[in-house]
């Protein structure tokens, strides 16, 4: 088993549709030891039948990243509970609504300073408290999205952000690199998650990757999962600083596959028709 004997923790499962839970359950099929987070009591609830289905125990802990105080509590309760772990995965962001709709000018500076802190300063405050319980060929993961290199229609300010968290991920790379660590992010393709229910037009999104990607397919968790699972494994000991496109190779596209019909004329392909 590839993971036997790594430990680790895994903070932003929401429910059993979370690229996180594809990601743990993908660790723990391979032998891996997981702790997963909570965000408050209703949370709790929630995710106590995923933590007994993936055995974490005790090591089920609560983590709400805008209290400093609970990363801190965090780390207590990992040393106590885990000794060393071997991988953090950071599947956490948040915009508030205004974000994510609107003119893009119009977003407040409140709105923006939320969405930065969550989404991005929470890998570094993470990172840094939890270093000490961390093993010196630990791996950290992150996830982004391709909205933090092109535009994407009502993705906005969460864009913004995936941009930071990207940049975040390879200064975090090269600073932890001394000690052995590795930081990568995966960019999924759009999956129907809890965080993509806030999205204006998703399915519109999810129908036009799937027609426009190589595959002709968007991707599952448990794609998402597999790859996560190969980067905080050894078999991507000499990977760090990448953001590894889980996408169906939609992010490779400079623009919309074309067809012919029975006239010559091109028209776009959609989901395998021309239309």
């Amino acid at each position: 088993m590839i993971m036997k004997g790594k430990k680790g923790i895994i903070l932003g499962i929401a429910n059993k549709k979370s690229i996180a839970y594809g990601i743990a359950k993908a660790c723990k099929e391979q032998g891996a030891e997981v702790a997963i987070t909570f965000l408050n009591e209703r949370f709790e609830k929630k995710l106590a039948p995923i933590a007994e289905e993936l055995e974490c125990g005790v090591s089920f802990y609560p983590c709400d990243v805008s209290k400093p105080e609970e990363i801190k509590a965090l780390k207590s309760s990992i040393e106590n509970d885990m000794g060393q772990i071997d991988f953090i995965v950071h599947s956490i962001a948040f915009a508030p609504k205004e974000g994510l709709s609107g003119r893009f000018y119009d977003i407040s500076k409140e709105a923006f300073d939320i969405a930065m802190d969550i989404s991005v300063y929470s890998l570094i405050e993470i990172v840094r408290e939890l270093k000490p319980v961390l093993s010196n060929r630990a791996s950290v993961l992150t996830l982004s999205y391709y909205g933090g290199v092109k535009y994407i229609p009502n993705y906005n300010l969460m864009g913004v952000a995936k941009a930071a968290l990207e940049m975040t991920t390879k200064y975090l790379a090269e600073d932890l690199g001394r000690d052995g660590i590795r930081v990568n992010a995966i960019s999924a393709g759009p999956i129907k998650t809890l965080a993509a229910a806030g999205i204006g037009e998703f399915g519109f999104m999810l129908k036009w990757n799937a027609a426009h990607a190589p595959l002709k397919k968007n991707v599952s968790i448990n794609d998402v999962g597999n790859s996560g699972m190969y980067l905080l494994s050894d078999l991507s000991g000499g990977v760090t600083g990448e953001v590894h496109y889980v996408d169906g190779g939609f992010n490779i596209m400079g623009m919309p596959a074309v067809d012919f019909n029975e006239d010559g004329k091109q028209v776009i392909a959609w989901n395998g028709e021309a239309k």
